[in-house]
């Protein structure tokens, strides 16, 4: 297996469809777009379409209006300044999307690099959300589909690399290094995020809570626990794979 790692969202530009046929990709933007969709799945929801921006985010909700519109600018939920008047039902907060609302319902997101990250995926052999609630879940089913190249992306902040998605890499590297019965071939990217994770675990959340993006939320009282919950482990046995479409949904199916 090749275990190669992006570590900047200025690095998905070389992406294409002829680079990651049979890629199996993992996107982490783990403050908090992977996050918050793989906690929707878990809670019930039919599924998640990634989009680029706010007026797709508009398009495909006139195109399927029994969905929900989710997602956030510069950290809190999309408003009607910035829409002409449209109000998104959710923001970006994994503990929303708990709610009994998101059950059986499809939710149109857009955030500021997570969903970006996953719409660079296309053409990829298969492709799936990660995040620390469910990265034991993750690791099996890669372990258990045999691929032979996996391309762990980091969705960043603005163009820079995110502490904590670097370390969710890390901990994925990690994680497939302890299970897998192969030889396992790193990119200099994932030994670098390896390091960093392995470095980090003895003091893990005071690691965690210094990375930029969780400073920011700590310093926002409605946002705050966000942090703490987004850093928890293996919470969810589930998979938040894409479809041929992009469209996020849950494996194995719920009962």
């Amino acid at each position: 297996m090749k275990l190669e790692t992006l570590l900047t969202p200025v690095e998905l530009e070389g992406l294409t469809p002829e680079k990651l046929a049979g890629t199996a990709c993992v996107v982490f933007d783990i403050l908090r777009a992977t996050s918050a969709f793989v906690t929707a799945l878990n809670a019930g929801a039919a599924a998640i379409i990634p989009v680029g921006g706010v007026m797709e985010a508009l398009a495909e909700k006139s195109r399927r209006p029994d969905c929900l519109l989710a997602g956030e600018r510069d950290g809190v939920r999309i408003h009607a300044g910035l829409t002409g008047g449209v109000e998104f039902d959710l923001g970006n907060s994994p503990r929303e999307f708990q709610d009994r609302l998101i059950r059986h319902r499809t939710i149109i997101s857009t955030t500021t690099n997570g969903t970006r990250a996953l719409r660079a995926c296309t053409g990829a052999g298969a492709v799936m959300a990660g995040s620390f609630l469910n990265l034991a879940a993750t690791g099996r089913h890669i372990l258990q589909q045999e691929f032979t190249r996996v391309l762990m992306i980091c969705a960043g902040t603005g163009n820079n690399a995110a502490l904590e998605d670097t370390l969710a890499a890390g901990a994925l590297a990690d994680w497939l290094h302890r299970n897998i019965n192969k030889p396992v071939s790193y990119s200099d990217a994932t030994q670098l995020s390896l390091h960093a994770y392995l470095h980090a675990l003895p003091a893990f959340p005071t690691v965690f809570d210094g990375s930029q993006n969780a400073r920011k939320l700590l310093s926002l009282p409605d946002l705050a626990a966000d942090v703490a919950f987004c850093r928890q482990r293996d919470c969810f046995d589930l998979v938040a794979a894409a479809d041929a479409e992009g469209i996020l949904r849950r494996f194995p199916p719920e009962i």
